[in-house]
């Protein structure tokens, strides 16, 4: 690469930065070293969210916060934290992700959100018939792979193929598959395979009402469609690869795609319905839940159990009590049972279907399994698809991880060609067909090798200032030669012009994206100012980090000196060891309290009260507060509370052991080391701000201070 610069005046980056920061009036001096009025200016915008002119004092005021963020930046330098390694590596990280929104063109994004977002009104659902290519294959595996898929299509349109057109195929599939003594039984297998798929098409034409299923079974090379016939049921935007989905929307009821390449191969569609989309369901559930490693027993229990909360549903209890009786989601059951929102595709797919069954709110279901156990679900309000302006956050980030983002990216580089003049030379990029060999293919070819070309421009870019300077930066075949070296990896063999042409492609796309990663800050103010909050911040963070938070983990001596001087801060309050056993009824409650006369163990009182059902009797083991419980409150002694508790919420009988009464007692380092550990750190730091401004002297120029307005 060479740069020439054009003009009657030159100046570097640096000597240009510190003519414009001569130029920048200074707000503050900390021990003599500047801060800019455009810094805290956009930092104090930034957090106080308001019109400044508005809040003069308010300025004022943020003066001291400001000044003391940056003495903890300068520290953090004076310590040589911007040099570490792992301080780069952390920088670097947050620039590739703050410039991820600049290296693309955003029109092209917001038409590609709006697309989505239209698309998610529709569900559809559709079969596919796949043939698997790689994404670098060869023309003749190409080929062979879209005629075999034609002649599929065409005899699921009712065009069987002729002895002409299979015979055309097998000199095809010959050429592709270059059949050898040197063949593996498996490369014969193959060939036969795809030349029988051919062949047998005649076969299954007559095969019941659905010949793409049947021929799918038969043809696709998708795994799952020996059993599904290639039926993806339902789905609706960004949840296919963007090719398929695209054709797939575009697509009529009824029809058979042309075939559409993505990066598993060719595929054909045939859309079998189109519908609105399901919009989100709000529902409550009891679940019965399977554990690891469940016995055969244990799940007839757990069936047993379930259709006895069925079975008091449909007897009118209602649903809400239930649910906070029995179910062992336990979240959930806090309230009744109730879930959050959800749509398509964002719950297993049998609670999916039983949910979106149910026709009005109030409706509920007959018990059902998942893999996580057994639910009864009720419905309690639906709601269509959300607003686009509600939507747009999750949709940038969910477009963000989908291959259409290249249609953003492509669109960008055309728009860096056109503002940067590019200019190419074909001659010396078809010279390289002179210098490739074999090696490219197996990840070792030398740029060394390119030497006899010489450095012959390949591409330019040039662009000019305000003040009318040109620069122009030339990418020769060297550069070109080092990137193919640099990028190699084995792979197939293939048609070296075909190499050629996409080694430059990539080379040209990575240049051009690279060059205007690299000018970022100096294009975009907002960019570089926020680039700079992320360098202050970590810096902040990591001196933050060794003077106060991992110091008071790590130093022991000093936290448990900290401790025993204010010990009393940290007291229990007076507490008790509570079992509760939660009865169905007083008969019950009787019986429990009959095996506890006894000292019979809680699994033995639940293993035989719950013989006859498994709703019997639940037991729960508390802690409780002095305060906490007004039931354990009234009875604040160890042993059996004599008179039963009626929770009229559960509708229970409660049946309390207090096991143990605890004093008030000040807590171990142990017991409370997170709030022992906080107040430590928050010491720390008063020491150390105090450090700080003992060392560093803060003069505010007031005259500047106040013309931020």
């Amino acid at each position: 690469m060479k740069k020439r610069t054009l003009g009657l005046l030159t100046l570097t980056a640096a000597g240009f930065a510190a003519l414009a920061q001569t130029a920048e009036p200074v707000i503050m001096t900390i021990n003599g070293k500047p801060v800019y009025k455009s810094e805290f200016e956009n930092v104090y915008k930034k957090n106080s969210g308001k019109e400044v002119n508005k809040e003069q004092k308010s300025v004022k005021e943020y003066v001291d916060l400001f000044s003391t963020f940056k003495m903890k930046v300068f520290e953090a330098e004076a310590n040589g934290l911007d040099t570490n390694t792992s301080f780069k590596n952390e920088l670097s990280g947050y620039r590739k992700q703050l410039a991820t929104p600049y290296l693309t063109d955003k029109n092209v994004n917001d038409a590609l959100l709006q697309e989505a977002y239209e698309r998610l009104k529709t569900e559809v659902k559709a079969s596919h018939i796949l043939i698997r290519v790689d994404e670098g294959a060869l023309p003749k595996d190409t080929i062979e792979a879209y005629t075999r898929l034609m002649i599929i299509r065409d005899a699921l349109n009712g065009k069987s193929p002729s002895s002409t057109k299979i015979s055309e195929y097998e000199n095809l599939l010959k050429k592709s598959s270059a059949l050898s003594k040197s063949s593996t039984h498996q490369d014969s297998v193959a060939y036969t395979n795809k030349l029988n798929a051919v062949k047998g098409l005649a076969a299954l034409m007559g095969s019941g009402d659905d010949k793409f299923a049947a021929i799918a079974k038969k043809t696709s090379e998708d795994p799952s469609a020996v059993e599904n016939g290639g039926d993806l049921g339902y789905f609706t935007s960004l949840q296919m690869v963007y090719p398929f989905e695209s054709a797939a929307y575009k697509a009529n009821v009824g029809e058979i795609t042309m075939p559409v390449r993505t990066r598993f191969g060719y595929h054909i569609i045939k859309v079998y319905d189109k519908r609105p989309s399901q919009g989100e369901i709000l529902t409550a559930h009891i679940m019965v839940k399977f554990s690891k490693d469940m016995g055969d027993k244990d799940k007839e229990n757990l069936k047993t159990k379930i259709d006895e909360i069925y079975s008091k549903l449909k007897a009118g209890e209602k649903f809400e009590d239930l649910a906070r009786q029995f179910s062992d989601d336990k979240p959930s059951a806090e309230k009744g049972g109730q879930l959050q929102w959800f749509g398509s595709s964002r719950m297993p797919i049998e609670f999916e279907k039983a949910a979106f069954a149910l026709q009005n709110n109030g409706d509920y279901s007959a018990p059902f399994t998942t893999n996580y156990g057994w639910h009864i679900v009720k419905r309690l309000d639906k709601k269509g698809l959300a607003s686009f302006a509600d939507m747009k956050g999750d949709l940038k980030q969910r477009i963000g991880k989908d291959t259409r983002t290249q249609a953003g990216k492509s669109s960008l580089i055309e728009k860096i060609k056109r503002e940067n003049n590019f200019k190419e030379n074909p001659v010396a990029k078809k010279e390289f067909l002179k210098v490739l060999d074999t090696t490219v293919f197996q990840g070792k070819w030398e740029a060394a090798k390119a030497n006899k070309l010489g450095k012959k421009e390949m591409f330019r870019i040039s662009s000019k200032d305000a003040s009318g300077k040109e620069t122009i930066i030339i990418y020769g075949q060297d550069d070109f030669a080092k990137y193919i070296e640099s990028h190699q990896t084995a792979r197939p063999k293939t048609d070296y012009a075909m190499f050629l042409n996409q080694s430059y492609k990539e080379f040209v796309d990575e240049t051009l994206i690279n060059y205007e990663d690299s000018n970022l800050e100096s294009k975009y103010p907002e960019f570089r100012n926020l680039l700079k909050e992320y360098r202050d911040g970590i810096l902040l963070f990591d001196l933050t980090d060794q003077k106060v938070w991992s110091k008071a983990v790590k130093d022991t001596a000093g936290l448990r000196a900290f401790y025993e001087q204010n010990k009393n801060n940290y007291l229990w309050d007076e507490r008790a060891d509570v079992t509760l056993y939660k009865c169905a009824n007083e008969k019950i409650a009787k019986d429990v309290r009959g095996m506890l006369k006894k000292n019979k163990s809680e699994k033995e009182i639940t293993e035989t009260v719950n013989k006859t059902s498994q709703l019997n009797v639940t037991v729960e083991n508390i802690t409780y507060l002095k305060g906490e419980n007004k039931d354990v409150d009234a009875n604040w002694k160890q042993g059996v509370v004599s008179i039963d508790i009626k929770d009229t919420k559960e509708n229970k009988v409660t049946v309390m052991v207090v096991n143990k009464v605890m004093g008030k007692t000040p807590k171990t380092i142990a017991e409370a080391k997170g709030m022992i550990t906080a107040d430590y750190q928050n010491h720390l730091e008063k020491e150390w701000l105090a450090y700080l401004k003992n060392k560093y002297t803060v003069k505010v120029n007031d005259d500047v201070l106040n013309t931020i307005k």
